[in-house]
């Protein structure tokens, strides 16, 4: 489609080739005219980090939804204030906001409209709700075709036509089923059902007593009984992507994602069974059966774990795999260097190995400073770690799980380390030449931020200072350098020798496997 191909033209630049990943999806997914008899599609779309999957998805689904707009046979539903043709599920909010800008960066010639869903603090939401008819499609517009993310809080009673909603699970269902929808489980307290669930949250330790989590233990209520009224319908929908499946269909998420499409798939007329498929607890068993939804799915993933691989097997024994032939391999420019404990003031270690990037950057990169990003295992290790660095001069962002360190509504707190094409231009002159102890050259942070999320090329170094839950831990926390054909380093930090170095050692050797 022309005006879907200049945008993707002026996005990835005009000497661009399709990915290994992008090409497999564009052969079996991209639609040129409309079928009224086309069978729903199943698909998985499986490469490495940084290869371009939301690409792979994002021109399928839109060239999709134009195309069957300008046949005419579009019949919309309005139920609900929100109707969508398409949902696209995302981990973590501060994904779901990347998702959503660059989808944007996508649809100014074609005009599909595009939402993001996660929740923006009270006083930056914006109502539609008064005003005259041209100041509310003014507020409309900016949500629905603006790159800032900016979120809407929608009011029973109006209409506003929307093609696609980007966001969590979590928060879509909360669209879907109203505010407070989901039941209070066992003693957990309302505080505790607020918490937020998304992926890089420490796991709490469940040795003593397993607490209910939001997200996981769901006490399903019928939609609208609880709470707000719902915001969205979802009897238009066509079209699920789940990005970053290998975390929704993970034990701890899997619940609220299957939720969610079986949801869609009553609102079209076809209801599924619903039952947990006890990754979790023990239940009555349940023979789980194939599940057919009236919609095209489509997961992507940079792996393809255990849990997502049987929920595939066992329920959707028909799909498509379409992977690229580096799934589960570390990007190629990326290279290893691992760097032993010195003693055991171990944030001395990683303060000095900072100070010698940014000396190899002052002969080689002609003064620019690279930005660093630096993984911990646990908030309390990023927040100590950050003081102690910016005790020594050097300015920190520091990212956990905590309310204090996100701002709701926008990704304004990951400023100069995310990827930003309305940068690009004005900053490649200065990007880097900032002093490290007033602008912040290093962030710190968890597995919360290492799911999709496209960082600056300026990250060349990506430090893991403890070591990850498993391999496909480490493969999404490296994969955050190195990406699409960029030079990049993950620096792994360990005890190297001496005992108790058996782990370290483990460690290289499956790292190695990775980089074969």
């Amino acid at each position: 489609m022309p005006g879907l191909l200049s945008c993707l033209t002026e996005v990835v630049g005009t000497g661009s080739q399709p990915t290994p990943i992008q090409a497999l999806s564009l052969q079996h997914l991209l639609e040129t005219e409309y079928d009224p008899n086309k069978k729903w599609k199943e698909y998985l779309l499986a490469s490495e980090t940084g290869s371009g999957k939301s690409i792979a998805y994002f021109l399928p689904l839109l060239q999709s939804l134009k195309v069957s707009e300008l046949s005419g046979n579009v019949h919309r539903k309005n139920t609900h204030p929100l109707n969508p043709r398409a949902l696209i599920l995302a981990p973590t909010h501060e994904l779901a906001r990347q998702l959503s800008g660059f989808a944007k960066d996508l649809i100014h010639e074609i005009k599909l409209r595009i939402l993001c869903a996660s929740q923006a603090n009270v006083d930056n939401k914006m109502s539609l709700g008064g005003g005259s008819a041209a100041q509310m499609k003014g507020k409309l517009d900016a949500a629905l075709f603006s790159n800032h993310s900016q979120d809407l809080q929608v009011r029973p009673g109006g209409r506003f036509p929307v093609d696609v909603v980007v966001g969590t699970p979590m928060k879509l269902l909360e669209l879907i089923k109203g505010r407070g929808w989901e039941r209070r489980i066992g003693n957990e307290t309302p505080k505790a059902q607020e918490e937020s669930t998304e992926e890089g949250e420490e796991k709490k330790d469940e040795e003593f007593q397993r607490k209910p989590r939001r997200g996981r233990d769901l006490g399903v209520v019928p939609t609208g009984t609880l709470g707000a009224a719902p915001e969205m319908g979802l009897a238009n929908v066509e079209w699920v992507i789940v990005d970053e499946a290998d975390v929704l269909f993970d034990p701890d998420f899997q619940e609220t994602t299957r939720l969610l499409l079986s949801e869609v798939s009553a609102a079209r007329g076809s209801p599924v069974p619903y039952y947990p498929d006890d990754f979790n607890f023990k239940t009555e068993s349940v023979e789980p059966k194939p599940i057919s939804y009236p919609y095209n799915l489509i997961l992507c993933s940079a792996t393809i774990p255990s849990a997502l691989g049987n929920y595939l097997e066992t329920h959707h024994p028909s799909h498509t795999r379409l992977a690229s032939p580096t799934v589960h391999h570390l990007p190629k420019k990326l290279q290893t260097e691992y760097v032993g404990w010195t003693g055991t003031n171990k944030n001395a270690d990683i303060e000095k190995r900072i100070r010698k990037v940014w000396a190899e950057d002052s002969i080689t990169r002609s003064g620019k400073l690279s930005k660093i990003l630096v993984f911990c295992n646990k908030n309390i290790k990023v927040q100590l770690l950050s003081q102690h660095l910016e005790g020594k001069g050097i300015k920190t962002v520091a990212i956990d799980g905590t309310a204090e360190t996100r701002r709701r509504g926008s990704n304004h707190h990951l400023d100069g380390f995310l990827k930003d094409k309305s940068e690009e231009k004005v900053a490649t002159k200065e990007e880097g030449a900032g002093d490290p102890s007033e602008t912040p050259h290093v962030m710190i942070t968890t597995s919360l931020l290492s799911r999709g999320l496209d960082f600056s090329p300026q990250i060349k170094h990506v430090f893991i200072v403890d070591e990850p839950r498993n391999m496909i831990d480490f493969i999404h926390r490296a994969g955050r350098s190195g990406r699409a054909g960029e030079k990049g380093k993950v620096v792994v930090f360990g005890k190297l020798e001496g005992r108790g170095s058996s782990r370290a050692v483990d460690l290289r050797k499956r790292v190695g496997a990775l980089a074969a």
